[in-house]
């Protein structure tokens, strides 16, 4: 896994400007499964054989977040979990998201 993973979030100031399109893009390779919107959010979405597989990713997340205070949107229904992230400060991508997003991997075990 990426040293993304042994980051921690940091709080980013209102009016903070998000990552440049070529920052995001090469963060990105460290996290390569989820989807890269330019610089403006990550998306990943998970497979899961039923309901309690979907609902445990997310409790584990939803706590991750809590304790990064680095809150995903998420999205939970039987077999799939969802994840976007990005940086309301920056109104757009900063590097937390990507340090979330490679936390999510571990939790995922991908």
């Amino acid at each position: 896994m990426t040293g993304l993973a042994d980051e921690h979030c940091r709080e980013y100031p209102p009016g903070t400007p998000p990552l440049s399109e070529d920052e995001a893009a090469a963060l990105g390779e460290q996290v390569p499964t989820w989807e890269l919107d330019g610089n403006r959010a990550l998306r990943r979405e998970f497979a899961f054989d039923d309901f309690n597989g979907a609902f445990g990713l997310v409790a584990r997340v939803a706590l991750l977040a809590e304790a990064e205070s680095h809150h995903p949107e998420i999205e939970l229904e039987w077999g799939r979990a969802a994840f976007r992230t990005w940086t309301h400060t920056a109104s757009g991508l900063s590097r937390n998201d990507f340090i979330l997003a490679a936390k999510i991997d571990l939790l995922a075990g991908s």
